[in-house]
């Protein structure tokens, strides 16, 4: 009888073949109309297209797009994740985000800003290390990026005044935070309107980082670094998590020699089936099969916006 193993890519072929073979085998069709558009010259509208199946009529987004989070209910990680996929095709705009703005009002907190998870997930499968609640705390770890994405696309609507308040407030507030939080930071700083604040504000955290071990700096003595607190076993984090293009502010808290100890990791964790894995916390099979696609794109993504050849 066959085995059951993951079908190994075809042999000495580029990064960027074995993970398009990885994709075809592996992805849901929004991953496969994002690989086309970033590495095959496939066009936007057919990734609108596949993101639009997890719209939902409020405005937000459901339907396990963040596949850690099942059922049909918008959530604020779902409406972020689509956000993010709207800004890499250069859709972040127009009447859709408008639509998702209005549902981020709706959900907010008395803060102005967004939970982690809202409590119309009960009763819905969703993974054990994100906790629902009935009144959920404002998270910088939701609202962060979602704020970032919106200043970077010139987005101006009313509710951008209290959240990008509450991320300020939460940045300047932080003396102890863990990886998550920081690359949700990051994506905040990366887009926030008053430049010289966010630079000064990443300074202040990328000594944070070091100081508390946050990046793993030499990934050949992973033993050197704590894995935060509720983290899986080894989900470490590494200067590319944090600065996936050059431009990012988190690239000055590295030196070239450790970001490109970092990006031989990140190319060297491909696996024979094309596909990069899932480091944090599996908690179904459907999940991680869900994520494996949306980290492969990333990866090759953030290799390619440093100046590494995937193909």
């Amino acid at each position: 009888m066959a085995g059951t193993g993951a079908t190994p890519a075809p042999p000495l072929a580029s990064p960027l073949a074995r993970a398009e073979h990885f994709i075809w085998l592996t992805a849901r069709v929004l991953e496969q109309r994002r690989f086309a558009y970033h590495f095959m010259g496939g066009g936007s509208d057919t990734v609108e297209t596949a993101l639009a199946a997890y719209l939902n009529e409020d405005g937000g987004y459901g339907h396990a797009l963040e596949p850690d989070l099942r059922g049909p209910v918008s959530q604020p990680l779902h409406t972020a994740h689509a956000l993010r996929v709207l800004d890499s095709i250069g859709r972040c705009g127009g009447l859709r985000v408008e639509r998702m703005c209005r549902y981020l009002t709706e959900v907010s907190t008395r803060d102005g800003a967004l939970p982690a998870i809202h409590p119309s997930q009960r009763g819905y499968p969703a993974a054990p290390f994100i906790p629902i609640v009935d009144d959920p705390p404002s998270e910088l770890l939701a609202t962060g990026p979602v704020v970032g994405l919106l200043h970077r696309n010139q987005v101006w609507h009313a509710w951008l005044f209290r959240a990008t308040d509450f991320c300020w407030a939460a940045v300047d507030a932080l003396e102890k935070s863990h990886p998550y939080e920081i690359e949700a930071t990051v994506a905040f700083l990366d887009g926030a309107p008053d430049r010289s604040r966010a630079e000064a504000a990443a300074d202040r955290l990328g000594r944070l980082v070091r100081e508390q071990h946050l990046a793993v700096l030499d990934p050949e003595r992973l033993d050197k670094y704590p894995v935060a607190p509720g983290y899986a076993p080894g989900e470490h984090h590494f200067p590319h998590d944090y600065a996936r293009e050059p431009e990012s502010l988190a690239r000055r808290w590295f030196t070239d020699e450790e970001m490109a100890r970092s990006l031989d990791h990140l190319a060297d964790e491909q696996r024979e089936d094309g596909g990069w894995p899932v480091n944090w916390r599996q908690w179904a099979p459907g999940t991680a099969l869900e994520a494996r696609p949306i980290v492969t794109i990333e990866a090759l993504r953030t290799l390619r916006a440093h100046g590494r050849a995937i193909d």
